[in-house]
């Protein structure tokens, strides 16, 4: 078995952050006095992932400076910094040693979720790509009508609460992603599935239905404040 390898893509502006993001790269944004990269450093070194690789962009010296070599946190740290921007999966490619399996994720998520199971899980699969997803409910905001053929009303719900499974953020690959993903041009999560899907590539999705919340966005940010303070020994383990 190879060494379980992580990389955190770290190099986007966190616009819907703004203006907490004009001066702190959003990696950098604290949960409480916490640094989120730091978080899911910790938690990467709990389950094992002794090798990471920080995608870096925006602000990057600022991202170097708190994380260092990773010495701190017990892990072998390194960066690859992109020029102009590359999207989500377009940064893969600048990293040139990735092992035959490894771990993806954004550097700006909040989870309980056990990375040793998804990492074991992909591996019991056929494809090549192992998506961690989570069902999100939304309330619209609108009363909806069916209607038939005929456009006569046949039913109303009022605000009613949609439920989508989305991807977390966090992935399993093998090495041979790479191929679907061209060099030195932006490439995001949406056109590595596009490809994928049109090629016929096998994708797993790997439920989960633990804690998850995206501070990139305003709402889960401020959420997150109270996860970490209420459930703070969940988020951040002891090391392994």
């Amino acid at each position: 078995m190879s060494e379980k390898r992580a990389v955190i893509l770290a190099g986007g502006k966190g616009r819907r952050l703004a203006p907490y993001t004009f001066v702190i790269p959003k990696p950098i944004v604290p949960i409480g006095t916490t640094p989120i990269l730091e978080i899911v450093l910790r938690q990467l070194r709990h389950f094992g992932f002794l090798r990471v690789s920080i995608a870096l962009g925006h602000m990057s010296e600022i991202v170097r400076a708190v994380a260092g070599d990773g010495s701190k946190f017990g892990i072998d740290l390194d960066y690859s910094d992109e020029e102009e921007p590359l999207g989500t999966m377009g940064p893969l490619r600048r990293i040139g040693d990735l092992p035959e399996r490894f771990l993806v994720m954004n550097a700006d998520v909040l989870t309980d979720l056990d990375f040793s199971e998804l990492w074991n899980f992909h591996g019991r699969q056929p494809g090549p790509a192992t998506i961690a997803t989570y069902v999100k409910e939304t309330q619209l905001q609108l009363g909806v009508l069916h209607t038939d053929g005929s456009h006569r009303v046949v039913g109303f719900e009022e605000k009613p609460v949609l439920r989508h499974s989305v991807s977390m953020g966090i992935y399993v690959f093998d090495r041979s992603i790479l191929d679907h993903i061209p060099e030195g041009r932006y490439f995001g999560f949406d056109d590595l599935m596009m490809a994928l899907l049109r090629t016929g590539v096998p994708v797993t999705s790997y439920p989960f239905g633990g804690r998850w919340l995206d501070i990139g966005n305003p709402s889960d940010y401020e959420r997150a404040q109270e996860e970490l303070e209420t459930q703070r020994a969940l988020y951040l383990p002891d090391p392994a």
